[in-house]
């Protein structure tokens, strides 16, 4: 049996000491965050901040070369069923059955899920409908847009009802209306208890919807609690972020002084 983690606050992730490495170059350097349970969680940090990695390793997608994770309670590498029939992951640039219909693909999914067929379709239909998919559920996943792979990849990620959601930059490339209606469907999920972990570089965004932050920057966690005391002092978590990952005050003036001005 894995060992169950009882000590502390509730918590959906825990990590301790995630290690990862790719040839000379270390993408992770010892991360230990904890995540609480039941809230809308932001892992956020510049490009090649180690966001991504992190995120592959506690949700089972790659091997890391050292630590520890636990999902709710459930040892990620130790008894990995355990975990993934509670999380949903919508990874970044996912890969999906383009020949299947969204009907089709959500059908298949339930069905590796081990949901009885009735309650697949049931729920599929629902979900269908919810991100405004309905009128596309026969056309081929090729042949949909961004936003709607990305909705019709958040249905399959939520079509078993999990405990844990990793969300890897879902707002990217998404037009408004869809990232409305994916906001929509996330907050409802998250208000019935569960809890969502995404990760994303615009600090807008991540401050208009979470309660709880990791700041990442260079594969190291800066800094990690709720929104007002990550944002401290700083008037916006953009300002905290800017000064948390070392970037207030750079200057590019002198170095591109022939930009711009008279030719």
């Amino acid at each position: 049996m894995p060992e169950q983690v009882t000590e502390g606050p509730a918590a959906a992730v825990r990590v301790e000491g995630l290690w990862k490495r790719f040839g000379e170059q270390v993408a992770v350097a010892g991360v230990d965050l904890v995540l609480p349970a039941g809230r809308f969680v932001g892992l956020v940090g510049p490009n090649g901040a180690g966001k991504t990695t992190t995120l592959s390793m506690v949700t089972g997608l790659l091997r890391p070369d050292g630590g520890r994770v636990e999902v709710v309670g459930h040892d990620v590498w130790r008894d990995p069923a355990a975990v993934k029939a509670r999380i949903g992951v919508l990874p970044e640039g996912l890969r999906l059955f383009e020949r299947l219909s969204g009907r089709e693909l959500l059908a298949y999914t339930g069905r590796l899920r081990g949901l009885p067929g009735d309650e697949v379709d049931k729920r599929a239909a629902q979900l269908l409908d919810v991100l405004d998919l309905a009128g596309a559920r026969d056309k081929l996943v090729v042949d949909y847009s961004t936003g709607m792979r990305k909705k019709i990849g958040l249905a399959a990620a939520l079509l078993h009802n999990p405990e844990v959601l990793f969300l890897d930059e879902p707002f990217e490339g998404v037009d408004p209306v869809s990232a409305q209606t994916i906001r929509g469907v996330l907050e409802r999920y998250t208000g019935s208890g569960a809890t969502v972990v995404f990760s994303s570089h615009v600090m807008e965004l991540v401050e208009s919807l979470c309660d709880w932050v990791a700041v990442m920057a260079a594969g190291r966690i800066r800094a990690q609690g709720t929104l007002a005391d990550v944002r401290g002092g700083a008037g916006s978590l953009q300002e905290a972020f800017l000064e948390l990952v070392g970037a207030v005050g750079r200057d590019t003036g002198e170095s591109l002084d022939w930009l711009g001005g008279a030719r």
